[in-house]
């Protein structure tokens, strides 16, 4: 087992620059997403004959991982709003798993970048001296802008129907809106940090894809070793002392 040194000049190639990026692109991809707290508003106006207060806005709060099956509407405290019990009335939808997977895989990526940076600058001739090694990173790599690709496009649908699921369409989803109870949405919140959340997991399938050639580069697959390279040339590993 090589002894730990720092080496920052694997930092200057490609493959530890990317791999540098690849860390931080991580970092925003799971915060973006696993950070977001919303909540939707809409207003009630109740029938002449139906006691309660009139005009009341309600707020249905949501957030990651965006089981909004779970979130009820929230009328003001002691306020009886159209006789309606409005936290038995939920938004539509379970979007966890994609989330939950697009977070999860996030936060395994920003785990192995820490542990491929290490050895990269902490065992730099162990890493290039080892015929395992780089082809373990190279598979990893692989199988990284595979998951990335599939993790962003189910986030990417997700979010879609997060935005239907929370906006003007909640009030055809409402019974008490459609039983004499007037309803009117007012607003939800912006959800731009989770359309960036989307674009950085795009964006990390473009690094990781890139980054394949330069971690290919190390493997026995493209720098055969001088072995392997004399005998395919036919000839014989010169005697010592040459």
């Amino acid at each position: 087992m090589s002894a730990f040194q720092i080496n920052l000049n694997p930092l200057k190639e490609p493959l530890g620059f990317i791999k540098i990026l690849e860390w931080f692109a991580s970092i925003f991809a799971f915060a973006t997403c696993g950070g977001f707290k919303g909540k939707t508003e809409i207003q009630v106006n109740c029938p002449a004959k139906v006691g309660g207060n009139k005009n009341q806005t309600l707020t249905a709060t949501f957030g990651y991982p965006f089981r909004l099956n779970q979130a009820s509407f929230h009328t003001p405290p002691n306020v009886n709003v159209c006789e309606v019990n409005w936290e038995k009335q939920y938004l539509i939808g379970d979007y966890s798993s994609s989330a939950q997977f697009y977070v999860t895989f996030a936060v395994f990526v920003f785990l192995y970048c820490i542990a491929a940076l290490l050895l990269y600058v902490g065992y730099t001739n162990l890493y290039r001296d080892s015929r395992k090694l780089p082809m373990i990173d190279f598979i990893v790599t692989l199988v990284a802008t595979f998951l990335w690709l599939v993790s962003s496009s189910a986030w990417a649908k997700a979010l879609t129907d997060i935005k239907v699921a929370s906006g003007h369409r909640i009030i055809e989803e409402l019974e008490p809106c459609s039983s004499g109870v007037s309803c009117y949405f007012v607003s939800v919140t912006s959800m731009g940090s989770l359309n960036v959340s989307v674009i950085f997991g795009f964006l990390n399938m473009i690094l990781w894809g890139g980054n394949a050639w330069f971690v290919y580069k190390e493997t026995s697959l493209h720098s055969p070793s001088n072995t392997s390279a004399s005998h395919s040339q036919g000839g014989v590993p010169p005697t010592s002392g040459m």
